[in-house]
């Protein structure tokens, strides 16, 4: 009889399966596809194909708060988000409280990366950002992001809530990992942003 693995310990077993199989060592921001709402029955992947776009556009991010006093964590941006997520939950008639433990999960993430980008501008200030995006412009994009993510959200209750739920999430991370050949910060900022997405 095989251990019951958490969702957590499973996405973790996945992704790092994933990264030694590729090799990669840059993020590549290419379509892997279209994302679209999550109503292909019975997978996952539209909902982790807008995480992955999530994960990516922290880069920008990093380079706009990049030599200013912006900080990484914001907790009032932070508070901003969860609070329109779970109003557009309501709205759609899904549950609030699922999303915007998503969510939380989905800000980590970005923190994940832009951690990892000052890490590596301070050790090489060669790779640091030369021009600064416009992280207003940004935060647009993200939210666009965040609206077709609760739909997914929405869209996948019953997959989410099912027994193959964490089966299907690997599926689907392993899937995108590969279809965007996200290098090893990106992969794990990815996994970062998951574990919530099978929580019941």
């Amino acid at each position: 009889m095989r251990p019951h693995l958490s969702p957590r310990h499973a996405l973790i077993a996945a992704l790092a399966t994933a990264v030694l199989a590729t090799g990669a060592t840059a993020a590549v921001a290419a379509p892997a596809g279209p994302a679209g709402p999550a109503r292909a029955h019975g997978t996952l992947r539209p909902l982790v194909e807008l995480a992955a776009q999530r994960v990516l556009v922290a880069d920008e991010v990093a380079a706009a708060k990049w030599g200013t006093d912006s900080p990484i964590d914001d907790p009032a941006r932070e508070r901003e988000v969860l609070d329109a997520v779970a109003r557009q939950a309501e709205e759609l008639g899904a549950d609030p409280a699922a999303t915007t433990r998503i969510f939380r999960d989905q800000i980590e993430a970005s923190k994940v990366v832009q951690r990892g980008l000052y890490h590596r501008w301070d050790a090489d200030p060669s790779q640091a950002p030369t021009e600064r995006p416009d992280l207003g412009r940004i935060r647009l994009e993200i939210n666009r992001i965040n609206g077709e993510l609760v739909r997914a959200i929405a869209d996948s209750a019953a997959v989410r809530e099912g027994p193959s739920c964490v089966g299907r999430l690997t599926a689907g991370t392993v899937a995108v990992v590969h279809g965007r050949h996200l290098d090893v910060l990106h992969t794990v900022a990815l996994g970062r942003s998951l574990p919530s997405v099978c929580e019941r």
